[in-house]
């Protein structure tokens, strides 16, 4: 038998195999989380036009300049797709998308509040016009509820679903760094269109998604909102940690770094009391035989568990840790993930072009056996205007009317 790679060995670049390859997408996408649905839909191989405001384009491009002069957001979710500019409002506009939809797919948007009907853009009309189509609308709230009508960003859609008040600690609520709302809305549609791409195989007919941020904050808040429905009140947050399981939080070591540890259940609390700490009366004391002895005790706990740790530098904690059997984790900060070891061994970073060059950036999650994520560019506002329009059947003369009245 060829011998086979250790697990840790970094994966060599393969070609590109595009398992959804001969798929458009079109796009009306602003922000976050339709802009990263439709980037892992052309991380495998969709072809992805994103339809920009002529002269402004995606807002997230204005975030900052950070990436050599462009937005950190935007480098994060925007590679892989092709920009054209198109005014939507204007009769031209419309028409002009239309025909892209005539041979599209896959619709995703996340406008504000009743804008796609405004356009013509709703997905019902869109199923009696395009019976193929599948339509993906991201909004704040979805329809039918007391918020429809408001706009909806990460932080409102968290404060509203109840995740700040999770977060942090007591009287001091926090929104969680990482945009959950935005994040969790965009792989929701993701799968729901390979859900509805895969139906369509089979019954010849597109679908109507909707996702709502709100509504996956709130599935989110699942341990959470059961924990509160059953028994009648708000469990406080408490920082590094969780309500739910003790211990499980932040320790400083003598040489100032923090190591995560966490137990699950009884047996590994056993094992990090008798065996890690070397305290096998704490593993005796009935204040932590259960779990929820071990929540209710919990200050005590962390104290006896802080009072090892601090004697110790971070190598040994984490020795002795994984010899218990223990999880645990150092905690890093951004700049330190950047050059994480583990990301390097492994060749998670890869460069992807830009109009300002070469950019790195993290394969997606995902590792599938023979397949290598496309990658593509991060494109220029409007970088494929001319190309998308001449494939339309439009001259090079109509282009440029269109560019003069500012339409394209």
């Amino acid at each position: 038998m060829p011998e086979q790679p250790a697990h840790d060995e970094p994966r060599k670049p393969q070609p590109a195999h595009r398992p959804l390859a001969g798929l458009l997408v079109v796009t009306l996408e602003q922000a976050v989380a339709a802009p990263l649905c439709t980037r892992h839909l052309a991380d495998f191989g969709a072809r992805v036009i994103k339809i920009e405001p002529p002269g402004r384009g995606d807002f997230t491009r204005d975030y900052d300049d950070v990436v050599k002069g462009l937005a950190a957001h935007f480098v994060w979710v925007a590679r892989g797709k092709e920009s054209l500019t198109l005014d939507l409002k204007s009769a031209s506009g419309n028409a002009l998308l239309h025909q892209l939809l005539a041979g599209a797919d896959v619709l995703v948007s996340n406008l504000g509040p009743g804008a796609v009907e405004r356009l013509g853009l709703g997905a019902d009309v869109l199923a009696e016009r395009y019976p193929r189509l599948i339509t993906a609308t991201i909004s704040g709230y979805g329809t039918g509820g007391t918020l429809d009508h408001k706009r909806a960003y990460d932080l409102l859609a968290q404060a509203e679903a109840g995740s700040c008040a999770i977060t942090g600690w007591p009287g001091q609520p926090a929104k969680p760094g990482i945009p959950i709302a935005d994040v969790g809305t965009a792989m929701y549609a993701f799968s729901s269109i390979l859900t509805a791409l895969y139906d369509r195989e089979r019954t010849g007919r597109g679908a109507a998604i909707a996702v709502s941020m709100f509504d996956t904050v709130a599935e989110f808040m699942g341990y959470a909102l059961n924990h509160a429905r059953h028994t009648g009140y708000d469990q406080a947050p408490n920082g590094l940690s969780a309500p739910a399981v003790a211990p499980y939080g932040a320790y400083p070591t003598s040489d100032g770094q923090t190591v995560v540890l966490g137990t699950t259940n009884d047996a590994e609390w056993q094992r990090l009391a008798g065996t890690m700490l070397g305290r096998p009366e704490l593993a005796a004391d009935p204040r932590f035989a259960r779990n929820a002895d071990r929540i209710a005790h919990r200050a005590e706990l962390d104290a006896e568990i802080t009072a090892w740790c601090t004697a110790r530098p971070l190598v040994d904690v984490q020795a002795a840790a994984d010899a218990a059997g223990i999880g645990n984790a150092r905690y890093n900060t951004p700049t330190e993930v950047v050059d994480h070891p583990h990301l390097a061994k492994r060749g998670r970073w890869r460069d992807v072009d830009s109009p300002v060059g070469p950019l790195p950036v993290l394969l997606p999650p995902p590792v599938v056996a023979g397949w290598e994520p496309v990658l593509g560019a991060v494109p220029g506002l409007g970088a494929h205007t001319d190309r998308i329009l001449a494939e339309l059947g439009l001259s090079a003369e109509r282009i440029d009317e269109l560019r003069r009245h500012a339409v394209v």
